[in-house]
């Protein structure tokens, strides 16, 4: 067992030498710098101008009960060719809107198909939980893949903060479902769920991150229909996630929003300055209408050294407001 054993060590030791030779002599993986950010928003800016001005997209239901009632209907594109050569394109038509995002000092555009602006009484902030069906798809069909590179049939709840801006910044902008019905084999039918297409630029996808099935640099298009908001109160200390944007550039995971720098964002820190007082205990909640949605309006701040600076954000004030 002892020469089986010490054998296999000095082939080991073998292997990790060829490896390091071989290393040495190709000079080691060299890393390819992103690209310019302005740059790539040009050449993604004029692809997603000729997709929009060559395609056209019809309503196709989407049946998922395997009944004759469609669930939703989602956006079908196709391109302006042969028999389709009459067809309005997208570019052109009144449902399209535009949304600019500027992020790294590079302006973006997003593309937005408004197809129903959804009759609930909540949209969602950039930072809330959200029950949405979607199906993502690239541009063009790659040789080695398919064009769709993932899909969502049945409700799905998504975290905005986690998904890309792309993705987030357009669902902000539409309202859940105005009505839901439970039926009797468990399965949940809604009525006026908000329901876009959304084309968006790399800079606001993945960019030079590449996924198995996405090509780094690729833009993106998202099918998305939102049936259900929650306001997200990720580290329950009463105030809502999106309130905890300190910097105000619609981003909860930067340096900027971690007051105490201790290296945990505000919004899943409860002890935002690190006084020892949970946030929860510097402020006073007031859901008024309780409709579970906090509104600024039904927030008390406290600031008792009169510094400007509120008590959940300032380390000199620690007393406690909700005994």
């Amino acid at each position: 067992m002892n020469v089986i054993k010490y054998s296999c060590a000095i082939v080991l030791a073998l292997v990790v030498l060829y490896a390091c030779k071989k290393d040495d002599d190709d000079g080691g993986a060299t890393a390819v710098p992103p690209r310019d950010r302005g740059e790539q928003q040009i050449t993604d800016d004029a692809a997603l101008q000729d997709y929009l001005r060559t395609h056209f997209y019809t309503l196709e239901d989407v049946f998922v009960n395997n009944d004759a009632i469609a669930e939703y209907q989602i956006a079908k594109l196709d391109t302006i060719a042969d028999a389709n050569i009459g067809e309005q394109s997208i570019l052109d038509s009144p449902l399209l809107i535009t949304k600019k995002i500027t992020r790294n000092d590079v302006e973006y555009t997003l593309y937005i198909l408004n197809l129903n602006q959804g009759g609930g009484a909540h949209q969602p902030t950039f930072a809330d939980s959200t029950l949405v069906t979607y199906q993502g798809e690239l541009l063009y069909k790659p040789k080695s893949s398919n064009k769709i590179f993932d899909s969502a049939v049945n409700p799905v709840w998504f975290d905005l903060v986690s998904v890309v801006e792309g993705f987030r910044e357009s669902l902000v902008d539409f309202k859940g479902a105005s009505s839901f019905v439970e039926n009797s084999d468990g399965t949940v039918t809604h009525t006026g769920q908000g329901n876009l297409v959304v084309f968006m630029p790399s800079g606001l996808a993945y960019f030079n991150e590449a996924r198995p099935s996405i090509p780094a640099y690729s833009p993106l298009i998202f099918n998305i229909q939102l049936y259900k908001v929650n306001q997200a109160d990720h580290d329950r200390d009463g105030l809502p996630s999106y309130l905890e944007d300190i910097d105000g550039d619609r981003l909860v995971l930067d340096v900027n929003d971690d007051t105490d720098q201790d290296g945990t964002p505000d919004y899943i820190d409860n002890d935002d300055d690190r006084d020892g007082t949970l946030t929860k205990d510097e402020i006073t909640i007031n859901d008024s209408n309780n409709d579970g949605f906090i509104t600024p309006d039904e927030i008390t701040f406290y600031d008792d050294d009169g510094d400007g600076i509120k008590n959940h954000l300032d380390a000199d004030d620690r007393d406690l407001k909700n005994e």
